[in-house]
């Protein structure tokens, strides 16, 4: 996929070209391109006159920033210790099974990028499997063919 000047350009307009928004600026662009492309990083760099590796260096350190091209949908399952206990394990392997990935990998059609996480934090709903910004607690394995059914494209 081609970067799209035009579009990073609204995006740091929008941030008024302010180095201090670089966060801000890279979450946009990869809502955009479900990852950041090294393109797009080098436009950034040259528009707001810092080094590359600079920006790279945020890129990387922040693990809600990606690399590699992501899926349109992103499924999280946790692993905290609530969840593990509750089920969690079972529900991921049935997701990697539905998928045909494994944790950490995006499905071939780029519209699933299955990971872990450690905690959410709301462990009265454990297990709990987020999808995009939608959470399922008390989720089970045999629910994911329904979960993932949400947001298969037809």
């Amino acid at each position: 996929m081609a970067v799209q000047s035009d579009m990073i350009v609204e995006i740091l307009g929008k941030h008024d070209n302010r180095i201090d928004a670089l966060i801000m600026i890279l979450q946009d662009i990869q809502n955009i391109y479900h990852y950041l492309p090294e393109e797009a990083i080098r436009f950034v760099s040259e528009r707001l006159d810092i080094p590359f590796s600079q920006v790279y260096e945020v890129a990387t350190f922040y693990r809600s920033f990606s690399l590699v091209p992501r899926g349109d949908h992103e499924i999280k399952v946790c692993l905290g210790t609530a969840c593990h206990l509750r089920g969690a394990p079972r529900i991921l392997e049935n997701f990697e099974r539905e998928l045909g990935v494994r944790c950490g990998e995006t499905t071939p059609n780029k519209q699933f990028t299955l990971e872990t996480v450690n905690c959410v934090g709301v462990c009265a709903l454990a297990p709990l499997v987020v999808v995009d910004d939608d959470y399922y607690g008390n989720s089970t394995a045999s629910a994911v063919k329904g979960i993932l059914s949400k947001y298969s494209r037809k």
